[in-house]
């Protein structure tokens, strides 16, 4: 469930950044290398799963695919808290330098 979560992520992180004119001004590039480098782990960690446990592997507990669902959003969230901090980091437009320095 994590690596379709990622998976899916990173698709559509990845059209995003196709398809929106400003994406360097939005710092898009971002977002697609990490979900992509996610969805990578997840499909090394399957493959290793698979090996070691075999068939197995495919009928999965339901309290383990509710985990693993949660655990992809967690990954999900935290890419995209992690790109909303280098966006204010890098502030493109000067919003936050002109709320910072603004006095009432």
């Amino acid at each position: 469930m994590t690596l379709l979560l990622c998976a899916f992520a990173a698709i559509v992180s990845t059209v995003l950044w196709y398809v929106i004119p400003k994406r360097n001004e939005y710092k898009l590039g971002i977002l697609p290398l990490m979900f992509w480098g996610a969805s990578l782990m997840w499909l090394i960690d399957a493959v290793v799963e698979y090996l070691e446990v075999g068939v197995e592997y495919f009928t999965p507990a339901f309290s383990d695919m509710v985990n693993d669902a949660y655990l992809g959003a967690s990954v999900i969230a935290l890419g995209l808290v992690i790109w909303l901090v280098v966006l204010l980091v890098k502030d493109p437009k000067g919003v936050v330098k002109t709320a910072i320095t603004h006095k009432n």
